[in-house]
């Protein structure tokens, strides 16, 4: 009885193998044939059987599922994170397997680039980390995977890809082969073999190679630019002093970080990055105007006032520095408005109201000139073209305040601000 029983056995297991692989050849047949669907049914009947399966069996029984999802390359992006968990299933390493991940690989990236092309950047992200999971030793793809989240401003994820890099101590510095097109006259980069093999057959000339540069900095920037956005102050300020060891001499670091100080009210430390990026780049006007900007808040007016001139020296057509020149000079009348209102009606009151009047009329006259250059410059600010306008009125200069009013008027109706 007992030998009967085994013989039995026997048989239902050698059933059992026999209906796997028939399972398994149907579905390698229909993935032959681009028929992924029938090879999904086949592969479905297999699974109930996968406990009674040698490591042989299943490990073509994962690759066929693999190949099944991916379809070809008509698989949707979840498929492909199937296939690649069953690919993960396979014992070994084989040659059908890294022919398959070379191909996803490729069709990935195709994909990739048309999202990229079509300016769909969150899927084109998508796709590029995808093909960076199934060759991990090409790290360029989790580059380009993080540098498109950023372009949809997706900084939560962008932010975990940079990680992941600055971990895997990603510096992208590769070594370049260049050589000059004779047709074009344009340098073309092209792998060591083909460049040769052109420079040899003379459709190119002048050959080289070169190391490009880190973007570690670059990626360090990002990820200090990430934390601004996401108004978590101090993990900026942490990454961006990273980022300026990196890059000490990138002024647009420094002045990002003085940006951060600025926002959490620290003036003292923004000033001091801002002179620090001055004495960097002198000629700057934008770090100029800025700093004539901190010492008009800081009390300074003197100090504004050289500043926003050294602006205006290095770039005459820098509206805003005309316009807060005036404020400067304007700025002085709350003062003088106090004192006159405070005054009496006695004969000394009459001729210090007189006194100070004159002066009043004397910083009108004063920002006159800064506000007709910024208008000079910009027909529509209509901000000048009031204040103007206003005083013009005050000093009694009738024809020139009609002409005014009538500008702002005119700007008013066409939408002006």
């Amino acid at each position: 009885m007992k030998k009967q029983i085994t013989i039995a056995l026997a048989i239902t297991l050698g059933t059992f193998s026999f209906a796997q692989k028939k399972e398994l050849k149907e579905a390698d047949k229909a993935i032959k044939g681009s028929n992924y669907a029938e090879a999904k049914s086949a592969l479905k009947q297999v699974e109930p059987l996968m406990s009674s399966m040698d490591d042989k069996l299943k490990d073509q029984y994962y690759l066929l599922h693999a190949q099944a999802l991916y379809a070809g390359g008509a698989g949707t992006i979840n498929d492909v994170d199937a296939a690649l968990e069953s690919l993960k299933s396979v014992s070994g390493s084989s040659s059908e397997v890294t022919e398959l991940k070379q191909t996803m690989v490729n069709g990935i990236l195709t994909k990739g680039n048309k999202f990229y092309e079509t300016k769909d950047y969150s899927t084109a992200s998508k796709y590029f980390e995808k093909a960076y999971k199934l060759s991990t030793k090409d790290t360029l793809f989790l580059y380009y995977a993080a540098a498109t989240a950023v372009n949809v401003q997706e900084f939560d994820r962008a932010l975990s890809i940079y990680e992941e890099l600055k971990q895997l101590g990603y510096t992208g510095i590769e070594k370049q082969y260049f050589a000059t097109n004779v047709e074009t006259g344009e340098e073309e980069v092209l792998d060591k073999n083909t460049r040769d093999l052109y420079v040899k057959a003379k459709s190119h000339k002048n050959p080289g190679e070169r190391t490009t540069e880190s973007k570690k900095p670059e990626i360090v920037k990002n990820v200090a630019l990430i934390y601004v956005n996401k108004g978590d102050n101090e993990k900026a300020i942490a990454a961006m002093k990273e980022a300026r060891a990196e890059s000490p001499n990138d002024v647009n670091l420094i002045l990002n970080e003085a940006n951060i100080h600025y926002k959490m009210g620290n003036t003292e430390e923004f000033k001091s990055l801002l002179e620090q990026a001055t004495q960097m780049e002198p000629n700057n006007p934008e770090l100029q105007y800025n700093l004539g900007v901190i010492a008009a808040e800081s009390g300074q007016p003197d100090k504004a006032k050289a500043y926003y001139e050294k602006t205006i020296e290095l770039s005459p057509d820098y509206i805003n520095a005309y316009i807060n020149l005036a404020a400067l000079i304007l700025s002085k009348e709350e003062g003088l408005i106090k004192e006159m209102n405070g005054l009496g009606s006695s004969k000394k009151d009459d001729l210090r109201y007189d006194q100070l009047r004159a002066e009043r009329q004397e910083l009108y006259k004063g920002a006159v000139p800064y506000l007709v250059k910024a208008l000079e410059i910009d027909g529509k600010n209509i901000s000048a073209a009031k204040t103007l306008m206003n005083i013009y009125s005050i000093l009694g200069e009738t024809a020139k305040h009609k002409e005014m009013k009538a500008k702002v008027d005119a700007l008013e109706a066409a939408g002006g601000n």
